[in-house]
């Protein structure tokens, strides 16, 4: 069974995709065979993946034969369809052998309001049993289909029942955030949102008509492996400005003092000892990454991460070469 690790944050614009992409080449670097799932309806994943620059070239892959993206992938369950799920076709991510794509779609959000309708009644409609456990079930046969041994999933800023799903039916997830204010605000929301996802997760996986349903939903709890930090200017000594230094030691104080304790009281971190082997303390950022302006541009333009764009790619030389060899490794 692979591994399912969310990215999520319902404070938008903190580099979810950047931060799935470049994990997941990161791993695929690594020798994990790795499956991206783009569930943002916006399919900002999907295009930076690809390198795609507009929708004729979109277009071209929601229209080829077969099932390709993660509407059609849902379809059948999703519009009682009288046929079983069946794995997605997926893109090969170009310069990464280890790395496929499961193309997101704008439609995905027209499932959002079902969903919703079959999450709250937990399954006492037989019509509506197969749709919770749906998605999980897509991702692993899809994954199965390709030898994947983790998949990661881009998930949309949003508190909406998909993302409900998706975070309470992963195995894992990374909360990454942005120094400013709404971003502390959000550490708060998220400390009181997913003790009740995790609620209705654990009714739904003792529910009789869920279990029992084509795509039973799954008996998982989502563990918490940290927060990562993104786009704040540095300072000559290549420190965090003042000012972000202080929304930084704000999100690090929300998330020492509120999420982590309403996680831990649910069940939904790691023990210490696994934080203290991969050598970072509970609550404290996995990674801290400053602004890396044009290097995410070049990112796209290339379909490669951040780390491993070269000398050539970067189109730059001397001082700023320099720079940027830093920065994109900080």
């Amino acid at each position: 069974m692979p591994v399912q690790i969310a990215l999520f944050n319902h404070k938008g614009g903190v580099s979810k995709t950047t931060t799935c992409f470049n994990l997941g080449w990161m791993l695929a670097e690594k020798g994990k065979k790795v499956l991206l799932v783009d569930c943002d309806p916006q399919c900002n994943l999907t295009g930076m993946t690809l390198g795609f620059k507009g929708e004729e070239e979109l277009k071209i892959v929601y229209e080829a034969e077969g099932v390709r993206n993660i509407r059609d992938g849902l379809a059948p369950a999703f519009e009682s369809r009288p046929e079983l799920l069946k794995p997605v076709i997926c893109e090969e991510v170009p310069g990464q052998p280890n790395m496929y794509l499961l193309p997101g779609h704008l439609g995905l959000a027209e499932y959002e309001v079902t969903l919703g309708i079959a999450q709250e009644l937990s399954g006492s409609l037989v019509t509506l049993q197969n749709l919770p456990g749906s998605l999980r079930y897509l991702f692993d046969i899809t994954a199965n289909s390709i030898g994947a041994d983790i998949v990661i999933v881009d998930m949309s800023p949003s508190l909406g029942s998909v993302n409900q799903n998706l975070l309470m039916t992963s195995d894992f997830f990374i909360v990454p955030m942005t120094p400013d204010y709404f971003s502390v605000m959000a550490t708060d929301s998220l400390a009181s949102v997913l003790p009740k996802w995790k609620k209705w997760a654990i009714q739904a996986q003792s529910n009789p008509t869920l279990l029992e349903a084509s795509y039973p939903f799954p008996q998982t709890t989502p563990r918490f492996l940290g927060t990562v930090i993104q786009k704040y200017r540095l300072r000559k000594q290549g420190q965090p400005s003042a000012a972000f230094q202080n929304w930084i030691n704000e999100l690090n104080r929300g998330v020492k003092e509120t999420l982590l304790p309403a996680l831990e009281a649910n069940d939904m971190t790691l023990c210490e000892a696994a934080y203290q082997n991969a050598g970072i303390e509970a609550g404290n950022p996995i990674l801290q990454m400053s602004d890396f302006n044009g290097l995410i541009a070049l990112s796209q333009k290339h379909q490669a991460p951040v780390f491993s764009l070269t000398d050539e790619q970067l189109v730059q030389t001397g001082i700023v070469l320099e720079r940027t060899d830093r920065k994109s490794v900080v």
